[in-house]
Order: C-alpha cells, then sequence, then structure tokens
C-alpha cells in the first residue's frame, strides 16, 4: 500500500456558517460542497486545492468525534488523509505493521468516499484517515 498523494486535510471549526467565507476570502476560491455524513455526526464542506482538498468539519452532535475534539482542543486541524487504492486493504496492511486502529475495515464517509482511520496513540498524535473510491 502506497498513497497516491494527500487526499484532504480535515479542519474541526465551531460553525461551517463562519468558517466557509473566512477560507473563501483566505484561499481565493470557492467551497464546492456541503454535506452532512449522519452516522459521523458531522457536516463537512470541501475545498480543492491543487490534487489536495481542504475539509471543514463541524459537529452536528457534541459528543460526537468532532464535538468532543472540539471540546477538548478547539478548533484546528484534526487530522490527515491519504488516498490509497483500497481502504480495507491499507487498514489491514497498517495492522500488520502493528499499528492500532480505530476502523477494521473501511466504512463510507464524505463523497462517497470508503475511509478508516488509524488509532494516533500508534502515529505520534496525529490521527490518519485512508480514503478510497
Amino acid at each position: 500500500m502506497k498513497p497516491t498523494h494527500i487526499e484532504h486535510l480535515g479542519i474541526a471549526v465551531n460553525s461551517l456558517e463562519d468558517s466557509i467565507p473566512y477560507y473563501e476570502k483566505l484561499l481565493g476560491i470557492s467551497c464546492y460542497a456541503i454535506e452532512e455524513v449522519k452516522d459521523q455526526r458531522v457536516k463537512t464542506a470541501f475545498f480543492q486545492v491543487g490534487q489536495t482538498k481542504i475539509e471543514l468539519l463541524e459537529s452536528t452532535d457534541p459528543e460526537g468525534p468532532i464535538g468532543k475534539f472540539l471540546q477538548k482542543k478547539g478548533e484546528g486541524i484534526h487530522h490527515i488523509a491519504f488516498a490509497v487504492d483500497n481502504a480495507t486493504d491499507a487498514l489491514q496492511n497498517a495492522a500488520a505493521k502493528g499499528i492500532d486502529l480505530i476502523d477494521k475495515a473501511s466504512r463510507k464517509g464524505a463523497e462517497g468516499m470508503n475511509i478508516g482511520f488509524l488509532h494516533p496513540k500508534s502515529t505520534h498524535g496525529v490521527l490518519i484517515e485512508f480514503c478510497s473510491k
């Protein structure tokens, strides 16, 4: 498993309504998609920057993963996502190398991607996501 590129950087924000105009002004580009991922209790907004995306993440539930992150750490970078050919295979490959997983198999995420996360306790404190179409 080799990543093909950084798929996106996930940034936790308190409010998409406040954050989208800021990033549009900062980057000089428009948000191209807003989507709610109900099972992850999050609303997302995407910006395309070259081959990489910026994903803004607003919690829809204070007890969800982004809600807890915001309560503990505040706004900021939440995760880095790598594009791979097959997210489940990438997760299994990581597990075989002794890396702790959050997801043993991929699941559906925003933009119809198959996603899976590695546990940050095994990745030097960085939440890493694998994404595949």
